[in-house]
C-alpha cells in the first residue's frame, strides 16, 4: 500500500479509537450506574476530567506501539492483537494513575467496564474497517519487465478492497519477454508501450506506474510528458539506484523537487515526541535524585583527591562534539596513564576497556557496577546532547578509527542506553555492538526505546554486564 495512504487510513483508525474510547466511557458509565449499581455513583460532572485523560492514554498508547503508521488489515490476528496490546497497557496506566493521585471516587468496576466495552469495540471497529472499500476503483497500469512488476501487480490485488485495480501491463519494448502471470488471482492483458495513446483514450487509466531499467529510463522522456498533459500519475520505481537500505522520499526546497535517500529515521513529530520525553524526564529524575547526587557527590570528594565531576568530550549527533559529564570514578590525572596501560585492554576494535581498571577508586567500582557514575549526563539530556536510549557517544579519536559503515551510527542521537545493553554491555565485541547500534537505528521507533527503556532498568540495577 502507499505510504500516503497508509498515514490517512492510519489516522482514520486513530480517530476511529479515540471515538470508541468516548463512547465506551459513555456506555460504561451508563451500565454501572443503571445496570449493575452494587452501590451509589457520583453524578457524571465528577467523571468529566478523567474523559479526556483515558481518551488520552488509550491513543497515546496506540501511538508509542507505533499501530497506527502500518495497518495491515489483510492479517485478521492483528484485529484482535493490537487491541489487546493497546487495552493491556493503556489500562495498567489508567488503574496506576488512578491509584496514585487517590482518585478513591472513580468507581474502579466502572473502568473495568469501560476498559472490556472499548476492547470489544475496537475489535469490531477493525474487523468492519478491514472489509469496506474506501471508495470509487483507481485504474493501474504497470509499465516494464521488471521482476519487481509482478511484486507490485500482487500489492495492487491484495489493496482491492482500499480502491486500487489493476487494468493490465505495458511492455516497453516489443521484443521483451511476456511476463509469467501464473501468481497473480486472474490473467491481465499485456500492451505494449506505444498503444499508451490509445489506452488512454479507450480506458479509464489513473496512473502508470513505471518498472523499467536505467537505460529504458532515457527513452521515456515523450511517455511522461503524454502523461503529464493527459493529466494522469506516474511513478517511477526507483530499483536502478545502487541502494540497500535506504528510505526514499520527495522532498521539495522551494519548487525544486530533491530526491531523497536516507538511513536514518525522519519522522520529525516522532523525534519531537522523543525530545520533549527525553527533557521532561531527565528535568523529573534530576530533581527526584538530587539527594543521591549530593550523596555521591561527597563520598566523591571524601574518598579521593580531585574534582567530583569528570568532563569528557564525545562525539554525538552527526559527529558534533560536545562535553560529556560523569562523576569521576578514577583517581585525578588518569588520563595519563592510559598508554601504559593499553597492553590490558580487553576490548577490540578502537575502545579501550579493562575489567578491573587499576585506576579506579573504590566508590568508583561501586558506582560503575551501578551505572551511578552517568547519572550526570542527565545535564546532557536536558541540554538536547543525548537521548536517554541512543548508540552511546564514542571519543573523537575511536571515530577516526571507524570503518564508514560504522559511522551511520553517529546518525542518531547518542544514549545512555540501547541495544547493546541489553545483550551484555561491557561482554560485547566491538563488530557487534556497531550491529546492534545500527539495528537500532534502522528498526526505530517510540515503542522501541520504551521497550529498550524499561529492560535496562533490570540490568542496571543487578549490575549486569559493567564493567
Amino acid at each position: 500500500m502507499f505510504a500516503r495512504h497508509d498515514r490517512i487510513i492510519g489516522r482514520l483508525y486513530l480517530t476511529g479509537d479515540a471515538l470508541l474510547a468516548l463512547v465506551s466511557c459513555a456506555l460504561a458509565y451508563v451500565i454501572r450506574a443503571h445496570v449493575y449499581s452494587p452501590r451509589p455513583l457520583y453524578p457524571p460532572s465528577h467523571y468529566f476530567g478523567i474523559v479526556p485523560l483515558v481518551v488520552g492514554l488509550w491513543v497515546g498508547t496506540g501511538i508509542v506501539l507505533g499501530v497506527y503508521r502500518e495497518i495491515r488489515e489483510d492479517e485478521t490476528r492483528r484485529a484482535f492483537t493490537t487491541p489487546l496490546k493497546v487495552s493491556f497497557l493503556a489500562a495498567i496506566l489508567l488503574f496506576a494513575l488512578t491509584s496514585a493521585f487517590r482518585l478513591e471516587y472513580i468507581s474502579r468496576l466502572l473502568l473495568g467496564f469501560y476498559v472490556v466495552i472499548d476492547l470489544v469495540l475496537m475489535v469490531a471497529f477493525r474487523l468492519v474497517a478491514g472489509r469496506l472499500s474506501v471508495g470509487g476503483f483507481r485504474h493501474f497500469l504497470l509499465a516494464g519487465n521488471l521482476p519487481e512488476v509482478l511484486e507490485i501487480a500482487r500489492t495492487l490485488e491484495a489493496n482491492e478492497h482500499r480502491g486500487l485495480r489493476l487494468l493490465g501491463f505495458a511492455r516497453v519494448s516489443s521484443g521483451a519477454r511476456e511476463l509469467d502471470q501464473s501468481g497473480l488471482r486472474r490473467a491481465y492483458p499485456t500492451y505494449v508501450l506505444e498503444q499508451l495513446p490509445d489506452l488512454l483514450r479507450q480506458h479509464v487509466i489513473d496512473e502508470v506506474i513505471f518498472a523499467v531499467t536505467k537505460d529504458e529510463l532515457e527513452g521515456l522522456e515523450a511517455t511522461f510528458l503524454m502523461c503529464e498533459e493527459e493529466g494522469v500519475k506516474t511513478r517511477l520505481l526507483l530499483s536502478f539506484f545502487p541502494h540497500v537500505i535506504s528510505r526514499i522520499y520527495l522532498e521539495r526546497l522551494r519548487d525544486m523537487p530533491l530526491l531523497t535517500f536516507t538511513t536514518t529515521p525522519e519522522e520529525e513529530w516522532l523525534l519531537l515526541l522523543k525530545r520533549v520525553v527525553d527533557f521532561v524526564l531527565a528535568l523529573g529524575l534530576l530533581l527526584l535524585l538530587s539527594p543521591l547526587f549530593l550523596i555521591l557527590a561527597l563520598l566523591i570528594k571524601a574518598t579521593s583527591r580531585g574534582p567530583v565531576l569528570y568532563r569528557q568530550t564525545r562525539c554525538g549527533l552527526g559527529g558534533r562534539q560536545f562535553t560529556l559529564y560523569k562523576f569521576r570514578s578514577m583517581q585525578a590525572g588518569a588520563d595519563l596513564r592510559r598508554e601504559e596501560l593499553e597492553a590490558l585492554n580487553e576490548a577490540d576494535g578502537p575502545v579501550f576497556k579493562i575489567k578491573d581498571d587499576p585506576r579506579c577508586t573504590s566508590v568508583g567500582r561501586f558506582m560503575r557496577k551501578f551505572s551511578l557514575d552517568e547519572l550526570p549526563q542527565l545535564f546532557n539530556i536536558l541540554k538536547g546532547e543525548m537521548s536517554f536510549v541512543g548508540p552511546r557517544p564514542p571519543l573523537p579519536e575511536e571515530v577516526e578509527k571507524y570503518e564508514p559503515w560504522q559511522r551511520r551510527r553517529l546518525r542518531m542521537q547518542p544514549g545512555l542506553t540501547c541495544l547493546w545493553a541489553l545483550e551484555g554491555r561491557s561482554q560485547l565485541n566491538f563488530r557487534r555492538w556497531m550491529e546492534l547500534d545500527l539495528q537500532y537505528i534502522d528498526h526505530w521507533s517510540p515503542a522501541l526505546d520504551l521497550k529498550i527503556f524499561l529492560k535496562t532498568i533490570p540490568v542496571v540495577l543487578l549490575g549486569r554486564g559493567a564493567s
